[in-house]
């Protein structure tokens, strides 16, 4: 069944934000906080692997790393777009939107818990991957894998941020099926160096996120997606 794996992925994460949910109301403010912080350094060590896995290669015996340029101008033009657009507000906004529309108006986290948690499950190569492979040949493999590790995330994250994490399922559900849908479109454009190109720079992204889980919000994550974009084009240059 085409599809099936944007549904599963989506469960998973429905799921662990339930979980969380429970859990997180048998921790105190201070705990909480430890767990948040706990998250954020699990993140930054996940996004490090990811990231020096594309960077880094063996030339002849020696350790070398590469890709420092491709870096540098896919974040630098992918932020310069997002700015101008204001992708991070539009989140934000559409946090807002439903912080009131699901109750939890007097929840003051909930905007920055939905952000985190939907760019942390949303950003990276697994997930256009994955969509695509199950759109164009129904196979749902790599996004159930990845639902196992976005279920530990998501119930984790709203252990320790709140409920507004379990609700980064509705971009996931979006982005998922959208690419599921558009899989014929999406495929040719996900050659072996898109993709690779695509999981360095998302994970670099997903670094910036553990950033802010660590040491507060301090980078405007949302506004530099865009640079997933030139990271895909970069490929093709």
């Amino acid at each position: 069944m085409i599809g099936l794996g944007t549904l599963i992925n989506t469960g998973a994460v429905v799921a662990g934000g339930v979980l969380g949910g429970v859990v997180g109301k048998l921790f105190d403010d201070e705990q909480r906080e430890s767990l948040n912080k706990a998250s954020g350094v699990s993140v930054l060590f996940i996004a490090i692997a990811g990231a020096m896995e594309g960077m880094l290669q063996i030339d002849q015996g020696a350790l070398a790393s590469g890709k420092s340029m491709l870096v540098v101008l896919c974040l630098a033009l992918g932020t310069v777009v997002g700015e101008l657009i204001g992708i991070e507000r539009a989140f934000e906004r559409f946090g807002e939107w439903l912080k009131i529309k699901t109750g939890n108006a007097g929840d003051r986290g909930f905007v920055n818990a939905f952000v985190t948690t939907s760019l942390t499950v949303c950003v990276g190569a697994m997930a256009i991957v994955g969509a695509i492979q199950d759109g164009i040949l129904g196979d749902y493999a790599l996004l159930a894998v990845k639902s196992v590790l976005d279920f530990i995330i998501v119930a984790v994250m709203t252990s320790s941020m709140g409920k507004g994490s379990a609700f980064s399922a509705i971009p996931i559900f979006l982005l998922e099926g959208g690419v599921t849908l558009l899989a014929s479109l999406a495929a040719p454009l996900m050659t072996e160096a898109a993709i690779a190109n695509l999981s360095l720079v998302g994970s670099i992204l997903i670094f910036c996120v553990g950033v802010n889980l660590v040491w507060g919000k301090t980078i405007r994550v949302a506004n530099m997606l865009p640079a997933l974009i030139f990271a895909v084009i970069a490929a093709f240059i």
